[in-house]
């Protein structure tokens, strides 16, 4: 993944609804947190492809959903867990944040009301 996603561009793209483009974001978070899980990508490159200020920008002022924007918030402080912590550390609460960013998406899912 060398380019970003642009979430604007995408979901603009998808001419749904704002609770169908909620629902396609949390689409596309659930997708990057099994990538972050399974060591497709790591964590600063899913920063600058999907948790970057762009994206993070367009989801508060555009998505306006209190639980689209906890999950940018908790994907942008992802990097800082291995610059803060010792490693062991650093990789057990990488982990907890992936469960909580899992949770999230699937409870945005849920209230989007795409999955039963």
């Amino acid at each position: 993944m060398n380019d970003g996603i642009h979430l604007e561009a995408l979901l603009a793209a998808s001419a749904g609804t704002g609770r169908q483009q909620l629902a396609l974001f949390g689409l596309l978070s659930l997708g990057i947190t099994d990538l972050l899980a399974n060591g497709l990508i790591g964590a600063s490159n899913a920063l600058r492809v999907f948790f970057n200020a762009e994206n993070c920008s367009f989801v508060r002022k555009r998505l306006r959903d209190k639980t689209a924007d906890e999950i940018m918030s908790r994907g942008v402080q992802l990097p800082d867990l291995f610059d803060a912590l010792p490693a062991e550390e650093a990789q057990r609460e990488f982990q907890r944040e992936l469960a909580a960013l899992r949770s999230l998406c699937l409870k945005l899912l849920e209230e989007k009301q795409l999955v039963a």
